[in-house]
């Protein structure tokens, strides 16, 4: 039986991609995902590491979001930091769809710490756990991602500042969020459109671009 259920969750989750009008998964990725959710329902027994906690909830948020994510990235980041990356997400995501992205995940809490690093052990991507503040990393990327973290504007200003040069700036949010997050952030950085999230609870991708540096 138990040997059963990764390969339901995994026909689950291509399912809901397709429902989205979205592209399935390839067999590599399809595999990985197995894995990656095994592991947050056997860690998730004793760390918390996130509020969802049912299979359904954990495709259909988390990775079906964080793949959209990873599909929304313009072309040509070579480097890519998860900012407070909680359980992985959308940096892991990010790392099994865009294997050329060099991810840096950050996350101060220790137990959620340590899940990454069995995450990335066990999944076998090319990323890096930074076990503490993102706030506190000097280096700069082609890239910042941020999902649900606390006090959200905030973050989202502190994450801009690590934003290289013609950079990007990846928030995933609501669109009654949207306007304070890019207020946030001032004029650094030109808008595209929205990318609407699966799910019709105006949950969204917007993607920013470096146009000035900090003063």
């Amino acid at each position: 039986m138990m040997g059963e259920e990764p390969q339901r969750a995994g026909a689950r989750l291509n399912s809901l991609l397709a429902s989205a009008h979205l592209a399935t998964l390839e067999t590599a990725q399809f595999s990985s995902f197995e894995e990656y959710l095994s592991l947050i329902l056997r860690w998730n027994a004793r760390v918390n590491l996130t509020a969802i906690r049912d299979e359904e909830g954990i495709l259909s948020r988390h990775f079906v979001e964080s793949i959209v994510c990873a599909r929304s990235l313009p072309a040509g980041i070579a480097s890519l930091l998860d900012f407070g990356s909680g359980a992985g997400f959308p940096g892991i995501p990010i790392a099994l769809c865009c294997p050329e992205i060099a991810v840096t995940l950050a996350e101060s809490q220790g137990k959620k710490a340590a899940f990454l690093q069995e995450a990335i052990r066990v999944l076998g991507v090319e990323s890096k756990v930074y076990s503490g503040r993102a706030e506190t990393l000097t280096e700069l990327f082609d890239c910042v991602a941020l999902r649900a973290v606390d006090r959200m504007q905030e973050a989202t200003k502190a994450a801009s500042r690590l934003v290289k040069p013609d950079g990007w700036l990846v928030p995933m949010t609501t669109g009654a969020e949207l306007a304070a997050l890019q207020a946030a952030v001032g004029e650094e950085f030109s808008w595209g459109a929205p990318i609407p999230l699966p799910g019709g609870e105006d949950r969204m991708v917007a993607v920013g671009k470096r146009i000035s540096s900090p003063i």
